[in-house]
């Protein structure tokens, strides 16, 4: 494992995995989340970039990447990656972070700011926002945790591409191995998707959720909020887009030409205003 990759317990007992870039850095830390069936290495560049000026975390959540399953996977939601992230913080002794949180990871930055948003000093919405649009639910829904197992790595990076393709326009050959090489993890000499399956059956369970989404993000209000729209997002629509911008007119929205769910963060326009989110918060 990388030099900085370290371990922590969440509060039930698993073992977490995060790494910890630009430790010792001055200024308020960034803490990325990352989406539903993703991990930390999608923020492997965006943190080796931004260590040169603030400490990065970058925690696969639990049923993720290196972080241990849970035995009992109605644990999969939001609520509970929020309360391990809290822990890590604590743990670290971190008061106030700015959250840069992709898909998930976004709905996460809500309610984290909801919880306490005191503690919550910028935020980096990657393609998602209160309300996710039926499509694209419905979309996410049907695939996740039902994938075919893949004999190969070239049998991987042709599913990661069936899945992304259409959202992805114009990756070369590289870029898909280096998006399979983020997704997949070798098992026993085989690759595999990197989380458990059981997270789509949290995701087909839509149970009662505690506050009102569009009451979650009214609490950042008064925070600093940058929205990455993939254009083509069967998630994020403009009638969503435009809605958070009524409702929060200080919302910066960063449109992602070329992109659906969701932008990969190294985009000209996304390295820009996360760029521009550190210059505005000290």
């Amino acid at each position: 494992m990388e030099d900085n990759a370290r371990f922590f317990d969440s509060a039930d007992g698993l073992k977490l995995y995060y790494r910890d870039f630009g430790a010792g850095r001055a200024g308020t830390p960034v803490i990325c989340l990352p989406g539903l069936t993703r991990n930390s290495r999608d923020f492997a560049d965006t943190a080796e970039r931004l260590a040169a000026r603030r400490r990065v975390l970058t925690p696969d959540l639990r049923g993720r990447g290196f972080s241990e399953y849970d035995s009992n996977w109605q644990n999969y939601h939001p609520g509970t990656y929020v309360n391990d992230v809290w822990r890590l913080l604590d743990l670290l002794g971190i008061d106030r972070v700015i959250v840069l949180g992709t898909s998930l990871g976004g709905l996460c930055a809500m309610r984290m700011s909801a919880q306490d948003n005191s503690r919550i000093a910028g935020v980096i919405m990657n393609d998602v926002g209160p309300e996710i649009a039926p499509e694209g639910l419905k979309r996410v829904q049907e695939y996740t945790g039902r994938l075919p197992p893949v004999a190969s790595w070239e049998e991987a990076i042709a599913q990661t591409r069936e899945i992304y393709g259409a959202w992805l326009p114009g990756l070369k050959d590289d870029d898909w191995r280096e998006m399979a090489g983020r997704a997949y993890r070798e098992h026993e000499g085989v690759p595999r998707l990197d989380f458990d399956p059981n997270v789509g059956n949290a995701v087909r369970t839509v149970g009662p959720q505690k506050g009102d989404p569009w009451e979650l993000f009214a609490s950042l209000e008064s925070t600093p909020v940058t929205l990455l729209w993939g254009v083509d997002s069967d998630i994020l629509t403009r009638d969503i887009c435009d809605r958070m911008q009524a409702a929060k007119p200080d919302l910066k929205v960063v449109p992602v030409a070329g992109r659906g769910h969701v932008p990969l963060l190294d985009e000209p326009e996304c390295v820009a205003a996360i760029d521009a989110m550190l210059e505005e918060v000290p």
